[in-house]
């Protein structure tokens, strides 16, 4: 464990954080890096754990922060070394597996915000000083140009920013996983040695902490030692740099070989005429052996565009922790610290106009502005040490109605949207805060499942749908009623439907099933229970089943295709609609694909159904001397009535709607 500072924190309170210092964490595959911000740019109390050490994320950061003397951390923002898509982390260089939002709640955090590791060194490049990089080789970065970013450590990172509308955007990606391709005749011995035991090899595999070593194995076979010394990546370079060993020597030139290749296909692809930045944990390493290494020739030798690259200046990042300044960027912007947009100015210029009072809740909104949008007034006037008139005095001196009316102007200028989060609902909310945490909880489990949804599970599961002879639809309770509404839905697609929520009735039509029918069960436990014999007796008459239920669930294990839907009702502050109106989104999600999928003969079929349904309701005027008047492809049907009232079948009515 190693502890250091980047900056010291500053103790004035004017600068510091109103709420406390903010968790950072840089996690590899096999060090986690954690620090504190305690103030814009103050970063301090920086420690590195081992991951192996740690059976789980959450473990290696109370471990931290039991070990630092520090008030309530309540924001978080974590670099990966990792894809990051979604809620569910999966590490692919170590064993941790986690969820954000579990996690959040286990740290007791308001904001837990997890980005890739490249992601955050990227967004970390506006904000390092000249003193932390080294230029290698020729070139000039083109001012507003695209930055490129690559970096060899346990893994290969590839990254980049795009500048749009005087801020930047990093790009993510997983570039480091892209098959290796050798520039010469070594390399290609060297690809051809990886070949024998993967399949793939990709850039990762060789331009890498790990890849040194993979080298060192490949050209020692190359030059007959049958029994090389076993070295670690550290061994490798020292005996290298030290001059002392040829093979170590050629493995370490072979390697920034390799770098300059990579470098200079992601210069090509993102046209990095802002410069293209090496980071990661080896290349420092090599220390002023790199910049005589065969990298920068490398990196311009590229046939008809060697002068289009020699034009790209390439940089070492050389700060000892720029992830840090990166993510610490990410969580500021997150909580509303980024740019500065018109209501934040006019508090700001406004700010020594209000009373002392009012001064605090502008302080707290200046500082926490996303924060703000999500909170209920006593929250905020708990944070702000005022009481909650203040805050509304202070809302309506901003030329608002009231604290809604304020959120909404503030949301529009921060995000430039209405804020979604989700907020707990506790005893004591007024009215306006329940309405607001229902609506916004509700946002937010639908982005959460349009986060999660599977492309290809997704364009299956529309394929099998369009294809089918007949669908049917079941579920009980609250999931009933969803089943009664698709069934609605995909009979009008001209798809002859059903919905059964009797377990007797499912089970007895789901004998009757054939092969080319569908089933689409639906549950928000995804529990069997009631729905086990229907489900194994239209899985035995070969039909298809579709889930709609969690995805760890006992139903999502039987079904041929399950469309998720995470939100746990179990807790006791639930919100008992959420979960059907995830159902019914599901439901119109894969209506809309199917009627695209069948849209020109079906579109004839719908408009036939009405037609039918109008003269029906025609003949029974007519028999009762009644007069009718209908629409009927845009011109009016009528037919004589008597006095006598006709009274229509509300499934009737539910048809020409």
């Amino acid at each position: 464990m190693s502890s250091s500072t980047i900056m010291s924190a500053s103790e004035n309170p004017a600068t510091s954080y109103l709420d406390g210092p903010r968790l950072l964490a840089d996690v590899g595959g096999t060090n986690a890096r954690f620090g504190l911000e305690r103030a814009p740019g103050q970063i301090d109390s920086i420690q590195t754990l081992r991951c192996a050490d740690y059976a789980e994320f959450a473990l290696a950061v109370e471990a931290y922060l039991s070990g630092s003397e520090h008030p309530q951390v309540r924001h978080a923002a974590i670099a990966i070394a990792n894809p990051v898509q979604g809620d569910d982390i999966k590490m692919t260089n170590h064993d941790w597996e986690f969820s954000i939002e579990t996690t959040r709640r286990r740290l007791n955090l308001d904001t837990l915000l997890v980005v890739n590791d490249f992601t955050a060194l990227s967004m970390s490049l506006p904000h390092l000083e000249q003193s932390h990089c080294i230029q290698v080789g020729g070139g000039r970065a083109l001012s507003g140009g695209v930055v490129g970013l690559v970096g060899a450590g346990t893994g290969l990172g590839v990254g980049g920013l795009i500048p749009t509308e005087g801020r930047w955007i990093a790009l993510g990606s997983e570039g480091g996983h892209v098959t290796f391709a050798p520039s010469d005749a070594r390399e290609a011995a060297v690809l051809a040695y990886c070949w024998r035991t993967y399949s793939h090899v990709s850039a990762e595999r060789l331009v890498s902490g790990p890849g040194i070593e993979m080298i060192y194995q490949a050209l020692s076979d190359m030059q007959g030692i049958a029994k090389p010394e076993p070295l670690q990546t550290a061994q490798i370079v020292e005996r290298a740099l030290q001059g002392q060993d040829g093979l170590c020597m050629e493995v370490v030139e072979v390697f920034c070989g390799m770098l300059g290749t990579v470098a200079s296909d992601v210069a090509v692809t993102l046209g990095t005429l802002g410069g293209l930045y090496i980071g990661g944990g080896v290349v420092p390493r090599l220390g002023e052996y790199f910049a005589r290494s065969p990298f920068r020739a490398r990196f311009e030798s590229k046939g008809r565009f060697s002068n289009y690259l020699a034009r790209i200046p390439t940089f070492v990042i050389t700060a000892p922790y720029p992830a840090f300044v990166g993510v610490a960027a990410i969580l500021s912007e997150h909580l509303g610290g980024g740019n500065a947009v018109p209501i934040l100015e006019k508090i700001r210029k406004a700010r020594d106009q209000f009373s002392p009072a009012e001064q605090k809740v502008a302080s707290l909104i200046l500082a926490h502005p996303r924060a703000v949008m999500s909170e209920p007034i006593s929250e905020i006037a708990r944070r702000a040490d005022v009481s909650q008139p203040t805050v509304i005095r202070f809302c309506r001196t901003m030329g608002c109605q009231g604290l809604a009316d304020f959120k909404l102007k503030l949301a529009s200028g921060v995000t430039g949207t209405v804020p979604v989060a989700h907020s707990q609902v506790h005893v004591g909310d007024s009215s306006l805060d329940v309405g607001v945490k229902v609506v916004d909880n509700t946002i937010s489990a639908m982005m959460e499942v349009r986060d999660n949804l599977n492309a290809d599970t997704l364009s299956r599961v529309i394929e099998v749908l369009s294809q089918a002879s007949r669908i049917e639809f079941y579920g009980f309770g609250s999931c009933g009623l969803v089943a009664e509404d698709a069934q609605q839905k995909f009979f009008r697609l001209g798809i002859p439907s059903s919905a059964y929520t009797d377990p007797q009735l499912q089970e007895v039509s789901a004998a009757m099933l054939k092969s080319s029918d569908v089933v689409v069960v639906i549950s928000n436990s995804g529990r069997l229970r009631h729905l086990a014999p229907a489900v194994e007796v239209a899985v035995h008459s070969g039909a298809t089943i579709i889930a709609l239920a969690p995805s760890n669930s006992q139903l999502a294990k039987r079904a041929h295709y399950t469309l998720a839907v995470e939100h746990d009702e179990s807790s006791m502050m639930h919100i008992p609609m959420v979960s059907r109106i995830l159902l019914l989104l599901l439901i119109d999600v894969m209506a809309v694909g199917v009627s695209l999928n069948r849209s020109s003969p079906f579109a004839e079929l719908q408009r036939q159904a009405k037609r039918g349904i109008l003269t029906h309701i025609a003949s029974l005027g007519e028999s009762d001397s009644d007069k009718i008047t209908a629409e009927v492809d845009g011109k009016p049907a009528q037919s004589k009535r008597s006095d006598q009232e006709v009274t229509l079948s509300p499934n009737v009515i539910s048809h020409i709607k």
